[in-house]
């Protein structure tokens, strides 16, 4: 994702059937026809939208920032990245738990990751992820668990890897490519195996989503051909050898959304794919672009996840800066923004902090690009958030661009965009709330993962159903720190339904 010797080509190395499954609520339910006339949505301050950050720790990229940190550091500079996502008003993480067939929790599927002790397969003495989740919960964070599901090792060497790996026991189940295992997708034992792994990690731990970003089928340039003959002559049918591995591809897809679902429905399932799936030039349904294609080169057909609702959401990654000839982001933004329009399926953007400062593109020395792409997205109302890579930069604030899009973009919290097909409801409204001096407190609402406080203006407009103008704060406690004036509390499950508000004055003095 962050190699930008392939910045062109690649990061590193009508109504559809989705529009039956896939529902998505902008507006709260308690809105009401009369609160909509009377405020007019501020594009400035949009009531629900996702603003995540991708935290890897393949190569320990992000985190831990090395190989065989004691526990108590680990956990300092974990809490650190999640402290600087708050401080930006971000609401996600999407935190990478099995970079390589490994594990960054408990398993008895496949190893413990060797980016956690320095050494695979040895255990830390703690288990990681209910740490992890913990944290971002405390902070209204939404937890995803990002999986990469294709990969097996770093290396070829297959002696280098603890016994109990995966790939040592099925050495059928791999291809060696560029340099690094991966495991064949044409195999159905493959896709068995990485969806038991990720309904493991469903069912025995708090998540929020499962994610999986672009790496499918290994991106081209890595030397050799990728050697999966034997698999194509049993299971191929007399398809061509491209249309057999997009479907490989999609049948994991289905495979885990359903998986995913069936195990705890509120779970969310997306997926972040390179940023063009095809180019205009080889097919019309493209973007007016010119850059390497998805479908053809890893054979990841973003397009038909969406239209078959086998996504909750994508996440494409469209790290480059407006007017690049090769990939403009203005033009992708609009084409993803038309892919997804009317199937439910929720947008969010990959967006390229990594990039910001470097010298791949002139754009990236201009401290304002990241948060022009944001203005962009107001124009498609398609667009439900954003997603930045990664936690790194979000620490360094290169040219203070993050610091910017938070002034810019994020200078008011946000609740999650809603989906519906993963359940939920609106709790109660807070009971019991009172003011005591500065502090409003309320008890508990069954079923509230938070609450939202929003500040009514003197005029006495109440706009908290049209967008967060007024939205002070999205506390996970019960009381609130609040100045003299007019409060409104509402409850939010964890998908962010929202209840009725109750009002609370606090008095001056």
């Amino acid at each position: 994702m962050t190699t930008s010797a392939a910045y062109v080509f690649g990061p590193g190395a009508t109504e559809s059937p989705a529009a039956t499954k896939k529902t998505t609520t902008t507006a709260p339910a308690t809105a009401t026809a009369e609160a909509t006339a009377a405020c007019k949505p501020d594009a400035r301050y949009p009531k629900r939208q996702l603003r995540g950050v991708w935290i890897a720790t393949v190569k320990n990229i992000d985190w831990p920032s090395r190989a065989g940190l004691g526990q108590a550091r680990q956990k300092a500079e974990y809490v650190k990245i999640l402290d600087s996502a708050v401080k930006r008003n971000l609401n996600a993480v999407f935190v990478q738990v099995r970079p390589a067939s490994d594990a960054i929790y408990r398993s008895s599927l496949e190893p413990w990751s060797q980016y956690l002790t320095g050494t695979a397969g040895k255990d830390p003495g703690w288990d990681p992820l209910p740490f992890l989740i913990d944290e971002a919960h405390k902070r209204n964070l939404e937890f995803h668990a990002w999986f990469n599901p294709y990969r097996a090792a770093e290396g070829t060497d297959l002696s280098k890897l603890p016994a109990n790996h995966p790939a040592r026991q099925h050495r059928d189940w791999t291809v060696k490519y560029g340099g690094g295992l991966y495991y064949n997708p044409g195999l159905p034992q493959v896709r068995e195996h990485v969806t038991k792994v990720i309904t493991d990690v469903v069912s025995r731990y708090d998540i929020d989503g499962v994610h999986f970003d672009d790496y499918f089928y290994p991106y081209p340039g890595g030397g050799g051909t990728f050697d999966d003959k034997a698999a194509f002559a049993k299971y191929g049918k007399g398809q061509k050898l491209a249309d057999w591995r997009r479907e490989n591809v999609n049948k994991l897809v289905a495979k885990v959304d359903e998986a995913v679902h069936e195990t705890k429905n509120h779970v969310k399932f997306g997926i972040s794919p390179f940023g063009i799936w095809r180019n205009e030039s080889n097919d019309p349904d493209g973007s007016a672009t010119a850059g390497m294609s998805a479908y053809d080169s890893i054979y990841a057909d973003a397009r038909a996840w969406i239209k078959a609702g086998t996504v909750d959401y994508v996440a494409p990654q469209l790290y480059w800066p407006r007017g690049f000839k090769a990939a403009d982001y203005k033009a992708l933004t609009s084409w993803w923004a038309g892919a997804v329009k009317g199937t439910g399926v929720q947008l969010y953007i990959g967006q390229a902090l990594y990039q910001v400062g470097t010298r791949t593109n002139a754009a990236w020395a201009n401290p304002g690009e990241l948060s022009a792409h944001l203005t962009v997205n107001r124009r498609y109302k398609e667009v439900d958030g954003d997603i930045y890579f990664s936690a790194k930069q979000l620490l360094t604030n290169p040219l203070g661009a993050i610091d910017r899009v938070a002034k810019e973009h994020y200078s008011r919290p946000a609740l999650l965009p809603i989906m519906e097909d993963r359940g939920g409801e609106a709790p109660d409204r807070p009971a019991g709330a009172k003011a005591s001096g500065s502090t409003v407190s309320w008890t508990p609402s069954q079923g509230a993962r938070a609450y939202a406080v929003y500040r009514v203006p003197e005029s006495g407009k109440d706009c908290h159903t049209t967008d967060a103008r007024n939205l002070a704060a999205v506390v996970t406690g019960t009381s609130y720190q609040a100045k003299p004036g007019t409060y409104l509390i509402t409850s939010l499950d964890r998908q962010h339904h929202e209840s009725t508000p109750v009002k609370v004055k606090v008095d001056k003095g």
